[in-house]
């Protein structure tokens, strides 16, 4: 019954990798198949296999008599490759031309759709299909900047500020811990490290750069486009889920990125504070390496940028190095002009 059912012509439908044009055909084995569809598509036969349009399994002899009829299938040259239908997807979000009629089924969609995954696919896809990254100015995109005060006019001056605004509460904290301390001559000189790094961070302009698209690649922490990366929890090296996000592309994306968090990889109130009130129990503002608890505090150096889903709270069990705490010409032989000329890290 099989030999018989191999030798009867079978209707498919082929069509050529990015055309959405379908044809159909009749053949009764593979090497038909192939010599009447690359003839119908104009496709070199050299080298060319026919895959199912699903998954992108290739079609062979043996798994030829398997198929039903009418399978969907997709003609492949040397050297092309097809995922399946991740691949029509790709396809049609890489272009602008049916941007407006998918935006406009997903709603239908998902109006309608009672599975929690579809309706995570489906919103995720709306997400991306509206996204207006390459907008930068309030008028051009005035729904993202709901919420956000009239005083700013892009969305990099924004997020610029949005970034300082994080770095300047972790100065805050910094401040605040001088309440804590009873030994008049050990707050004085607190207060000296205090001002010092303050006048350090205002000449960074707060690091604010971190989060401005049009700021050098090195100062940035996304790419030209707006889309920032989580970079895992501190004890791992990269985000496992590789989660990622461009708060310029929607007002939505704007809020949720508000979620993600700067973490301290050596943590800020556990271990950063403590370790320089420690330092200045018995010694001198001026003894205590300034600039490495800056770099610890304020910059990329030690901090990271996570999703919330990354954010650990646990301790993190990792202290300052001392033998950077004290050094013997930390802030006591650097000139004023040195130090107003500190480079961003």
């Amino acid at each position: 019954n099989m030999l018989r059912l191999f030798h009867k012509s079978k209707p498919f439908k082929i069509r050529s990798v990015g055309e959405n044009k379908k044809y159909g055909v009749a053949v009764k084995d593979v090497k038909e198949l192939l010599k009447k569809s690359c003839k119908l598509l104009q496709v070199p036969s050299s080298g060319a296999q026919v895959c199912l349009y699903d998954d992108g399994t290739i079609v062979t002899e043996e798994f030829f008599p398997t198929l039903p009829d009418n399978t969907e299938l997709v003609l492949l040259s040397r050297g092309q490759t097809w995922s399946g239908v991740v691949s029509d997807i790709g396809q049609l979000l890489n272009t602008d031309r049916h941007a407006d009629s998918l935006i406009e089924a997903a709603r239908e969609l998902l109006c309608n759709e009672k599975s929690s995954k579809q309706r995570k696919i489906l919103s995720d896809l709306l997400q991306n299909l509206e996204d207006k990254s390459e907008m930068e100015s309030r008028e051009d995109d005035q729904d993202w900047f709901l919420g956000v005060g009239s005083r700013f006019k892009t969305k990099s001056a924004y997020m610029k500020s949005n970034c300082e605004s994080r770095i300047r509460s972790y100065m805050k904290e910094v401040d605040e811990a001088a309440k804590s301390i009873e030994k008049a001559k050990v707050k004085a000189e607190f207060l000296k490290a205090s001002k010092c790094l303050t006048e350090i961070l205002k000449e960074a302009k707060y690091n604010g750069c971190y989060f401005d698209r049009t700021e050098k690649t090195s100062e940035r922490l996304c790419t030209q486009e707006g889309w920032f990366t989580c970079q895992g929890s501190f004890d791992e090296k990269a985000c496992p889920s590789l989660h990622s996000i461009n708060p310029y592309g929607s007002r939505e994306s704007r809020i949720v990125f508000s979620t993600w968090n700067l973490d301290h990889r050596i943590e800020k109130r556990r271990t950063i504070i403590p370790a320089l009130l420690d330092a200045l129990q018995n010694h001198k503002s001026s003894d205590v390496n300034l600039d490495y608890f800056y770099q610890l505090l304020f910059t990329r150096e030690n901090l990271k940028l996570v999703h919330i889903v990354c954010h650990k709270k646990e301790a993190h069990n990792l202290s300052c190095d001392d033998k950077k705490i004290f050094s013997s010409n930390a802030n006591k032989s650097k000139p004023k002009a040195q130090v107003r000329k500190r480079r961003r890290t």
